[in-house]
């Protein structure tokens, strides 16, 4: 059957999924975390300004979705709406929800430790923005949960310089009971962010970054890098200590980060991966063979829906990451926290199925064009 999409276009979806089975085995070749999105509650009696109302059955089963195919879940992380609606009342309980859950399968976990406990806008000292993340930082070790420290708004807000981070840093790191992943989320994902590790000169953000690293290297697992240049990762990966692993967060560039060169090669921990799960871990479980060539095979054709879903304004990605949750099936409706749903346009969303389609990605394609359509006439688009 087709779709009418907006202007008269006609869209003709597919009749078969990829039809990808859950496989519990864990990769081998790569580290690979999903960054994984919340589910809101359709029913809550909220608004956008509200705390977040949460759906923890269909949020947690969306867990277990993405365990059941080998990945492991970054937690509480910007792709959850940490920051952009989902405030630290909410992350604190989807931390203890999902770190509980994945101790009942067997799932690998990381989650997000950060500072947005801190009143936002407010001018935190460093003490304070310190004592945050101490907050959370003890909160994820308790659930024997690996930690992420996240970059923090309230941290940028306060360095006067590199010495703040690495004073901030290196105290966190000594407090740490197991290895961290730092995180790097450049201003495309979090305009706050602008400037982080002291300077707005990506260069000197770097060495900053380094020297930390390199003064606590036990301390840290990996680096999770999300700046959307992938010579830059290459460049910063072949410079990290022996035994640190670098995460990509390259939503871009991610087949090449992750396949590699004859120096090395990234993780990953990756937003894209919440709607790739099940073609994403095929394809690293391809890797996992040695055969490279079969894995770009498999991952390059995704990239045009990533850079389609992350395109300016980048931090909006989420929306598209849920609609296409929602025509997958994996949740009942398209209702985002905070009203995200709104942050991105009709054309965009059509392009995002007909992308996802073309991949294969809906296990139940007659469900994803039912859906499609009936959120195209609640548009004005007749069908």
């Amino acid at each position: 059957m087709t779709i009418r999409l907006p202007h008269g276009r006609a869209y003709e979806p597919r009749t078969e999924p990829l039809a990808l089975a859950p496989h519990g085995a864990p990769l081998t070749s790569r580290t690979v975390y999903s960054a994984a999105h919340v589910v809101a509650d359709p029913f809550a009696d909220v608004s956008p300004a509200s705390p977040a109302a949460v759906d923890w059955d269909a949020t947690l089963a969306f867990r277990r979705h993405l365990w059941s195919h080998g990945l492991g879940v970054a937690e509480a992380m910007d792709t959850a709406q940490r920051g952009m609606g989902l405030d630290w009342a909410g992350a604190r309980e989807l931390i203890l929800r999902s770190a509980t859950e994945a101790k009942a399968v067997g799932g690998a976990i990381a989650c997000g430790v950060g500072t947005d406990q801190l009143p936002p806008g407010d001018e935190s000292t460093l003490p304070e923005v310190t004592a945050a993340y101490e907050e959370q930082l003890a909160l994820v070790e308790s659930t024997g949960a690996r930690a992420i420290l996240m970059a923090s708004r309230a941290l940028a807000a306060a360095a006067r310089g590199p010495e703040d981070y690495l004073a901030t840093y290196g105290h966190l790191l000594r407090q740490a009971s197991e290895p961290v992943i730092l995180h790097w989320l450049g201003p495309m994902f979090d305009p706050a962010l602008d400037g982080y590790w002291g300077s707005p000169d990506l260069d000197a953000a770097t060495e900053t970054f380094l020297e930390v690293i390199a003064a606590h290297p036990d301390k840290v697992d990996g680096v999770k890098v999300s700046l959307l240049d992938a010579q830059r990762e290459i460049d910063l990966r072949r410079r990290l200590p022996k035994g640190v692993r670098c995460y990509t967060g390259d939503d871009y560039n991610y087949p090449e980060l992750i396949a590699g060169d004859d120096h090395g090669f990234s993780h990953a921990l990756l937003g894209i991966f919440d709607p790739l799960g099940p073609l994403a871990a095929e394809a690293v479980r391809t890797l996992d063979t040695g055969d490279a060539k079969a894995f770009r095979a498999l991952l390059d054709p995704t990239v045009e829906l990533s850079r389609h879903l992350f395109e300016p304004p980048t931090r909006f990605y989420k929306t598209g990451v849920v609609f296409l949750a929602w025509l997958a099936g994996h949740q009942s409706h398209f209702t985002m926290v905070g009203g995200l749903h709104s942050a991105r346009s009709l054309p965009h969303l059509c392009r995002a199925y007909e992308l996802a389609d073309g991949l294969g990605l809906f296990p139940d394609p007659l469900l994803a064009e039912t859906r499609m359509k009936t959120f195209l006439a609640l548009h004005g688009v007749d069908q």
